[in-house]
């Protein structure tokens, strides 16, 4: 049977994101991409889902931040 578009599916992947570097110096684009993934402040550590919107906004401010892979728990 085929997936629809509102299964889920059995183990989604999800990104921990960690911010390593300042945005001090760095173009209001930068800053609100930051801001945009849910950092407020240096070393924080937050979750999200394996998205393209999200892997762009990490493509965008790789430089400042460092990425892990996490499967999800049920």
């Amino acid at each position: 049977m085929a997936k629809t578009s509102k299964e889920k599916p059995e183990a989604a992947t999800r990104l921990s994101i960690r911010w390593v570097r300042s945005a001090i110096a760095q173009p209001q684009g930068i800053r609100q991409t930051i801001r945009g993934l849910g950092l407020h402040r240096l070393h924080e550590v937050v979750e999200r889902p394996d998205t393209p919107a999200i892997r762009g906004m990490i493509h965008k401010v790789r430089h400042l931040v460092e990425v892990t892979t996490t499967g999800a728990e049920k």
